[in-house]
């Protein structure tokens, strides 16, 4: 696997012309760091450029899919708020890398998805999670705006009311909820979980592989002009609350173990 071979945070196993991808970061929860957030800016164009492979799975290594951001991570980006230049580039390219990777891409939700997990679970194709997992989109949670792709995929999976709701309070939703509204595609017994997706993932596998993917292709259109339009305003407002006091507040609090106090206006 050498167009693989560098990375740090991120697993490759094959299984015929499945490509299984694993966030690796089970100590964390498979939260994103530096070292992870930029491997995810690149991993799905090289995913496209892999002759060997024609369906992918992502998923996370150990209990959780991914727990959003690491918040040692965005203690930096508060103390260097330069550094989150980089992290919005980075966004950019997490957001449509998934959306122009012509290769069908399985979401495996092992476990929890939140914040920036769950963004990424979302943009995948079809979604399948175990009936424990649960998903959400706290960046408010943490002083945060929802601007690293949220605000593009929840309107259009709930509709704008529910997806307005749940972005502004930052709730977590279990999987069966999830699949109900329509979020995510299946909730299924997490012992069940491996066998539904290497079942769905073989399928599309021995499928039209050209018809497929340019199906999604197809699909997609609308949904890259829309994160066209909104990307970089959203993330614009995130790298202004990047430096308010209710975030800083928030990454102290979670540090010290406690509920943030939020209301400073300035």
């Amino acid at each position: 696997m050498t167009l693989f071979s560098d990375y740090q945070a991120i697993l490759f196993n094959r299984r015929g012309r499945v490509l299984e991808v694993t966030l690796n970061r089970p100590e964390k929860l498979n939260a994103t760091d530096a070292v992870l957030h930029t491997e995810l800016a690149r991993v799905f164009t090289d995913i496209s450029n892999d002759p060997d492979s024609d369906i992918v799975v992502l998923t996370g290594a150990g209990r959780a899919f991914s727990a959003g951001g690491d918040v040692a991570w965005m203690q930096e980006a508060i103390d260097e708020p330069v550094r989150f230049e980089q992290t919005v580039r980075e966004a950019k390219q997490i957001v449509f890398g998934l959306i122009d990777c012509e290769k069908p891409v399985i979401a495996k939700l092992n476990g929890h998805a939140t914040g920036l997990g769950a963004t990424v679970a979302l943009f995948c194709d079809v979604i399948f999670a175990a009936d424990h997992a649960k998903i959400g989109d706290p960046h408010v949670s943490i002083g945060f705006v929802a601007g690293d792709g949220g605000a593009v995929i929840w309107p259009q999976l709930i509709g704008y009311a529910r997806a307005k709701e749940y972005l502004l309070t930052g709730d977590l939703m279990t999987a069966a909820q999830a699949a109900s509204m329509g979020l995510i595609n299946h909730a299924v017994p997490a012992d069940e979980l491996d066998a539904k997706v290497a079942a769905f993932a073989d399928r599309l596998a021995n499928g039209a592989t050209k018809a497929i993917r340019w199906t999604k292709m197809s699909v997609n259109i609308g949904l890259r002009d829309l994160a066209t339009k909104i990307m970089d305003a959203s993330l614009a407002y995130e790298a202004l609350s990047n430096i308010t006091p209710d975030h800083a507040e928030a990454v102290r609090a979670f540090a010290e173990k406690r509920a943030p106090v939020f209301g400073q206006r300035k």
